[in-house]
């Protein structure tokens, strides 16, 4: 009976025990593709006021960068006073108390677009810092308990929708891709001491005027692995460039982007896609090669395109993506074939999330979606709203699903066994 009951004990134990959580250290998590290696079952289904909520903070005004989680800490950016604090917060992942906050003043004008508040790169962390790019404020980079190690002065971006694109950490780097605008140019960072360690300079574009001259890229960088080398892919107007991490020499380049970037490129099976936005034309590039690759490596183009501002995640040889108008497609990767294309919800700005089989994304309503990844066809698995407009993706790890709306960060879980 003794023995019976010390069985019974460990299952209890071993049922209850937490999951290994799964840190989601930037903007579209651990290797930067929006994909979780936890189970799917781990996380909800469905939520709201009252159902599968952890717990709710308010926020002190709108923003659409993504939190991201370290262990025990949640790491986001908010603007304030008309973009004129920019600040960093760390929060406790148990409740969302806030740990410690850093801002930046910054008190010259920087113009932006009405649905794209200041601050909304997205942080990211190495576990031992973490770093955060405000614009024409500049990068900053704070130790975990909120002590500053260094800054670096960008110089003034300058565009009229204003600036998104995430810092990326490998290795001893941080990548920046600083503008869009006039001065546009990726900068590559010690990210032990903040000092520049290359920069490359890219050809930038008009700010204003007529929208037939809008150009830009909001893109933020992938690391991506060919023969167990780095390579960093950006997308920007007119090309898909590939550069070595260490020095930023050019590896190989393709051509046939539109003048406006929005997404980031998605690397799978030894393919590399890229997607403009405003209409423009998508391509994707077998990984490979040197110089201009545009003619032995370029797989497929499409000259027009749905309008697209989230990234589209990969999986078995498909690519998953869920449009601005609300319109989720999948694509599959190597013919650029669309396999189906269907309405899902309103206007989106958001990256799915993908945990298991499931791609999680809100609209800008807050109408949150789950559906299958599945190339047969659309496949709703469940629906819940917040009512609180978000134009952010979701970060998810250990079960949890951190939310940022423009009123509040929301952490939904499944309630915990009893």
């Amino acid at each position: 009976m003794i023995a019976k009951c010390l069985v019974r004990s460990i299952l209890s134990l071993a049922v209850c025990a937490p999951l290994q959580a799964e840190n989601w250290p930037a903007w579209r998590g651990p290797t930067g593709l929006g994909i979780s290696k936890e189970p799917e079952d781990a996380f909800p289904l469905e939520w709201g006021p009252g159902k599968n909520v952890k717990w709710m903070i308010p926020l002190p005004g709108p923003g659409n960068s993504t939190p991201i989680l370290w262990e025990g800490r949640i790491f986001i950016t908010q603007a304030t006073d008309g973009g004129r604090a920019r600040s960093t917060l760390c929060l406790d992942r148990a409740d969302g108390k806030v740990l410690w906050q850093r801002a930046v003043e910054h008190a010259e004008e920087e113009p932006t677009h009405e649905d794209n508040p200041y601050c909304s790169a997205s942080p990211a962390t190495d576990g031992k810092r973490v770093v955060v790019l405000h614009g024409s404020a500049g990068a900053r980079c704070y130790d975990l308990e909120g002590a500053e190690l260094w800054r670096y002065d960008t110089g003034k971006l300058h565009h009229i929708w204003g600036n998104a694109s995430s810092p990326v950490l490998h290795g001893n780097l941080c990548f920046l891709n600083c503008g869009p605008g006039d001065r546009t140019f990726l900068l590559a960072l010690d990210l032990e001491t903040g000092k520049k360690v290359w920069q490359v300079d890219i050809p930038g574009g008009l700010s204003g005027g007529e929208s037939s001259t809008w150009t830009g890229s909001w893109s933020t960088p992938l690391v991506l692995s060919r023969n167990g080398a780095p390579e960093l892919a950006v997308s920007y107007p007119g090309r898909l460039l590939a550069i070595e991490p260490a020095s930023g020499k050019e590896i190989w380049r393709a051509e046939g982007l539109g003048r406006l970037v929005y997404t980031s490129p998605v690397f799978a099976d030894g393919i590399v896609a890229a997607l403009s936005g405003f209409m423009g034309p998508a391509i994707a590039v077998k990984a490979g090669g040197s110089g201009d690759i545009t003619s032995t490596y370029r797989l497929w183009r499409h000259e027009k395109a749905p309008q697209r501002i989230g990234t589209g995640v990969p999986l078995d040889g498909n690519l998953y993506i869920v449009n601005e108008p609300g319109v989720a497609e999948c694509l599959e990767l190597r013919t650029g074939e669309t396999r189906w294309r269907e309405r899902l919800g309103s206007t989106c700005w958001s990256s799915p999330v993908l945990i298991g089989s499931r791609l999680y994304v809100p609209d800008m309503s807050g109408d949150c979606f789950v559906f299958r990844a599945s190339p047969a066809k659309l496949e709703l698995l469940a629906k819940s709203s917040l009512g609180e407009r978000t134009l952010s993706s979701f970060a998810v790890s250990n079960g949890e699903i951190l939310i940022r709306t423009h009123r509040r960060l929301w952490c939904i879980a499944k309630p915990p066994p009893r």
